[in-house]
């Protein structure tokens, strides 16, 4: 039998889709080295000339700078002059990263240079200010430096009292009470005491309340002291509000005797005031006595002027808060921190 014709049985190559087909392809109908060669050439001249001319390392003598800011004079090539600028602008903000990144308690927990917005939180300006202490008050109103100075005059300090349960009188007789009946008699001058009671923390200020309760201790882990009882009266209506504080903070090589964060708590309430500020002064006040890596204060409170009047609403609780340093910058910190308060 004569052998079989091997070229008869070859298979034929199959046509294939021309959307199939690359352009470099042998197959495509275009195709042609050279034209390959050419565009290979040209797209790495254009990856080459995106990436700007080489540049050879700066040695020191190069980085040296005269006087005015300007490159030094043995420069030599042009091209490659550095600007002062970019040694010279060197923000607060930058030494503030610097600094924490130094002062990081575990390497895992460093705060990025420039941290992203998803995991930190921007400096607050309504925090930046330290406390105002003005003849012996911190934050003081209009009228409590002369009440501070009744301390030393009974006399004017008796006067205040009447004055006040004079217009205690004033409001009961305004709202149709008789003040002389026998269930509301010396009501007026009790009512005064009580309001200079209430109102006590307008005479103390952080020196005194601290009282050199400050101790070099070797310790950068997270203070916390729950459940504060708070009393303060709004200051929009005059009642009560009352709640829990929690304090925290992240000592820098000092701690304070844990009692002095519930007087420093007492003394900011014992005003007038509304939660928002409250908490953003106790956590002012702790922050500048002892200048520690972080603060952090959470408050909780029923305000008996949306629960006795207004929307009458008695199950409604507000929750306030105030971060600064690292409790504020530090993601991880600030959670710490708040799943600790969960327990």
């Amino acid at each position: 039998m004569p052998a079989m014709d091997q070229t008869h049985h070859s298979p034929r190559p199959k046509a294939i889709p021309s959307h199939l087909i690359n352009g470099h392809s042998p197959l495509h109908p275009d195709y042609s080295a050279e034209k390959e060669k050419d565009e290979r050439a040209h797209t790495y001249d254009s990856i080459k000339s995106s990436m700007g001319p080489h540049k050879q390392p700066l040695s020191l003598e190069q980085l040296s700078l005269n006087g005015d800011g300007s490159p030094s004079a043995n420069h030599s090539d042009v091209s490659q002059r550095v600007s002062a600028r970019q040694y010279e602008d060197v923000t607060d903000q930058d030494i503030e990263d610097l600094d924490l990144k130094v002062a990081a308690r575990d390497g895992r927990d460093e705060a990025p240079m420039t941290p992203p917005a998803s995991t930190s939180r921007s400096e607050s300006p309504f925090t930046a200010g330290p406390a105002i202490d003005f003849e012996g008050l911190s934050w003081p109103s209009g009228g409590t430096v002369d009440r501070l100075k009744e301390r030393s005059d009974p006399a004017a300090a008796h006067e205040r009292l009447q004055k006040l349960s004079g217009a205690v009188r004033t409001i009961l007789e305004c709202i149709g009470e008789d003040p002389d009946r026998e269930g509301l008699h010396g009501t007026p001058e009790r009512y005064a005491k009580a309001m200079m009671f209430f109102t006590k923390g307008y005479e103390e200020n952080l020196r005194d309340i601290v009282n050199g309760a400050v101790f070099h201790e070797d310790h950068d882990e997270l203070v916390i002291v729950k459940d504060i009882e708070i009393y303060s009266l709004c200051e929009h209506h005059l009642v009560p509000f009352t709640g829990k504080m929690h304090i925290g903070y992240i000592p820098s090589r000092r701690v304070i005797g844990l009692s002095k964060l519930a007087r420093i708590a007492d003394m900011f309430a014992r005003r007038l005031q509304v939660q928002e500020r409250l908490t953003k002064q106790v956590a002012l006040a702790l922050s500048e006595v002892l200048k520690p890596q972080g603060v952090a204060v959470v408050m909780e409170s029923s305000h008996m002027c949306m629960v006795m009047r207004g929307v009458e609403k008695s199950g409604a609780v507000t929750t306030t808060s105030c971060m600064l340093g690292a409790m504020r910058k530090r993601a991880k910190t600030r959670e710490e921190f708040l799943s600790l308060l969960r327990r």
